[in-house]
């Protein structure tokens, strides 16, 4: 495929890029200052090395050519892992010297230390560790206290010990086992106060953690133990004990968290046992609430017969803006329009004014009549390239809205980011599929860099291929949102359109659906091991291949873009051809698969696409279908420079109007609907 000038210009630069001729300099400088040309014939070699450090099986002497390329530090790295458990101290500081400052040298610290502890070899472990960023700290909360475990052990227990070990008790999330040692420490040396003790197990209360209410009450006198104990035992599964308790703010608060957590799992047990509690307790409404709110929102998420009178039990004080949506779900599943308005209505004016529910109140407006009224919110709902602004300028008869930014080039900065060492490595080993490592150099380097470089940086990556670092990157600042050539990559687009004229399928849909996927990551792989761009299960390649009398290569086939595309745009046309030829239920099918998706048809047969879209139960499902229908708009302005009205678009009709794109003065930057993950959901592609 062409590329666009920008990334033909990003190419021209990382070509002129070579690595630094070998000079008297150690391995780690020469990979810092050196940097590999964008078509580095050596990087076989690196990935055969780190496989080889990975086996157990690198011999250095053959690898000798590598010691001055930029990853040499990762090859190091992979060997040094290998034998964590053997590694003299003197050889991982001297690792840790050479790359000090480097993303390898953070990511074998992480290991590093462990082996320390292990090995209980305290004064190694001091010299090894480095403060967390603050960032980090909760991830590394095993690192921390191993290294409280270094500095009592070592006699370091001092007052700032003391201090240290409280802010990690202040939890109400269990800790890791490598913080029971410096907890009981804490316990032993009177550092844990009943008051300390009674914060812990008010946190723990608040995230319903009756484990951690038991350990906080370890300590407690007996009497104070036992309520503490009864707690818990309340947050497991509630008991009429309870109906005993002081009545205290705690005690209602734990009836209140415990009958709340009931409510999800039998929400009937719930309102069943409420009166009690909240008579015995007295109840405030803020507990009748926390209760009443869990209640309403597990019964409507299954849309049950009782989900309008519980939502009505619910106190307006109660109410976010997770429950206003409910509320308005449920009375639009139901079609009662007027009671779905009147939830809209009562909505906040932040979320009132979201395109979203800007568009719903308008159609249920133009359906009681006020379409003066409904068109001064699809005006305003239709200034937002998003999903439901599209469908407001669709009801009007406007064009869609769209402010490309393209930034002037700068083939100096280009030349300065692509030679950054982090940036090489990153894309090197990019290249040789090691993504976690390479994302490790990437936020490295976007640590240092400014708007511009940053947003330069992600042409750098997509000139690699590495398509997805526009969608976590970009958005800092909202005029990111409209870089559009780089939020939404174009690549394979002849076999993108090949297949979907094969196929009978709109390109932009299937470039759509790629882009929602993997952002176009030929090997992204999900939990549920769904392959490629398109996330195609081996056995639905499988079966796929068999149908149109192809050779089926196995699971590995499916990270080659041609066959992905192949199979799945053929699969795309299937659940087409098998839910009547409308592309936002096939949508849905793919995303949630076919149980669910019977089971919204049935309930609501009919239906006008843009309420039964809305109505879909599962978030998950009801954001992917709304996010692939307004890339497909993007798409097709990518494709055509303009696009088939959404409303024709997402009932299949493919021959209907084009729309043109404006760009409203002062219009506001677009909501990131760019949510997509590097691999697909577990619920979405254990269906495909």
């Amino acid at each position: 495929m062409r590329l666009p000038r920008r990334l033909t210009i990003v190419i021209a630069v990382l070509a002129s890029v070579f690595i630094t001729p070998a000079c008297a300099q150690s391995p780690a400088s020469a990979a810092t200052a050196s940097v590999a040309a964008v078509n580095d014939p050596q990087l076989p070699r690196v990935r055969a090395a780190i496989e080889a450090a990975e086996l157990g099986q690198y011999d250095a002497s053959q690898y000798a050519d590598l010691t001055r390329h930029p990853l040499y530090g990762w090859i190091e790295y992979a060997t040094l892992r290998r034998n964590i458990d053997t590694l003299s101290n003197s050889q991982a500081e001297g690792f840790l010297s050479r790359y000090r400052g480097q993303p390898v040298a953070e990511a074998f610290r992480e290991i590093w230390l462990p082996a320390l502890s292990k090995r209980q070899d305290w004064a190694g472990y001091l010299s090894a560790w480095e403060p967390l960023p603050s960032n980090k700290l909760g991830k590394n909360l095993p690192l921390r206290c191993g290294e409280l475990n270094a500095r009592q052990s070592l006699g370091r227990a001092d007052a700032q010990w003391t201090a240290d070990a409280q802010a990690i008790w202040r939890t109400g999330k269990p800790l890791p086992s490598e913080c029971e040692a410096p907890m009981q420490t804490l316990a032993d040396r009177g550092g844990l106060t009943p008051e300390l003790r009674w914060q812990r197990i008010d946190l723990a209360i608040d995230e319903g953690q009756p484990s951690v209410i038991r350990v906080a009450a370890g300590g407690l006198a007996p009497e104070e133990r036992d309520l503490a104990n009864d707690y818990a035992a309340f947050l497991d599964a509630p008991h009429e004990r309870a109906l005993s308790w002081p009545k205290t703010e705690r005690s209602r608060r734990v009836a209140s968290q415990g009958l709340a957590m009931l409510g999800k799992d039998d929400p009937d047990a719930a309102e069943a046992q409420l009166p009690k509690y909240a008579e015995a307790l007295a109840f405030t409404e803020a507990d009748r609430g926390r209760v009443l709110y869990q209640i309403a929102l597990w019964t409507v998420a299954s849309y049950k017969p009782e989900s309008a009178q519980r939502l009505a039990a619910v106190p307006a004080s109660a109410y976010d803006d997770r429950l206003h949506e409910w509320r308005a779900r449920e009375a639009l599943a139901r079609s009662d329009w007027r009671a779905a308005l009147a939830a809209i209505q009562k909505m906040g004016d932040k979320q009132r004014g979201d395109s979203r529910w800007q568009y719903f109140q308008a159609r249920l407006q133009e359906r009681a009549g006020s379409r003066a009224a409904a068109d001064t919110l699809y005006r305003e709902a239709a200034r937002k390239p998003e999903f439901h602004g599209f469908l407001a300028a669709d009801r009007i008869g406007a064009p869609y809205a769209l402010c490309p930014w393209l930034p002037s080039d700068n083939a100096a900065s280009k030349t300065a980011i692509a030679r950054d060492p982090a940036i090489v490595r990153a894309m090197g080993l990019f290249r040789i599929d090691r993504t976690g490592w390479a994302t490790r150099e990437w936020e490295d380097a976007l640590s240092r860099f400014n708007d511009d470089q940053r947003r330069i940086a992600v042409e750098v990556a997509q000139s690699y291929g590495w398509f997805d670092r526009a969608v976590f990157a970009l958005g800092r600042n909202p005029d990111e949102l409209r870089l559009y050539n780089l939020r939404f990559p174009l690549h394979h687009d002849e076999t993108i359109r090949r297949e979907a004229e094969k196929n009978r399928l709109d390109p932009a849909w299937v470039a759509a659906e790629i882009r929602a996927e993997s952002v176009f990551y030929p090997r992204a792989r999900s939990s549920a091991n769904a392959m490629g761009l398109m996330q195609v299960l081996p056995t639905t390649g499988a079966a796929v291949s068999g149908e149109l009398g192809l050779p089926w290569g196995g699971a590995e086939s499916l990270y080659d873009s041609d066959t992905n595309i192949v199979l799945g745009t053929a699969y795309l046309r299937q659940l087409l051809d098998k839910y009547g030829g409308q592309p936002y239920q096939a949508i849905a099918g793919y995303n949630a698969g076919p149980t669910p998706l019977a089971r919204w048809q049935s309930q609501r047969p009919g239906m006008d696409p843009d309420f039964w879209i809305e109505t879909i139960s599962y978030k998950e499902t009801r954001d992917y279908v709304a996010r692939v229908l307004a890339f497909s708009v993007i798409y097709d302005w990518r494709l055509s420079g303009d696009a088939l009205a959404l409303s024709d678009r997402m009932r299949g009709r493919l021959d209907g109007p084009r729309k043109r794109f404006t760009c409203p003065l002062q219009a506001p930057p677009p909501k990131d609907e760019s949510a997509s993950r590097k691999n697909a959901p577990q619920r979405a592609s254990s269906q495909r």
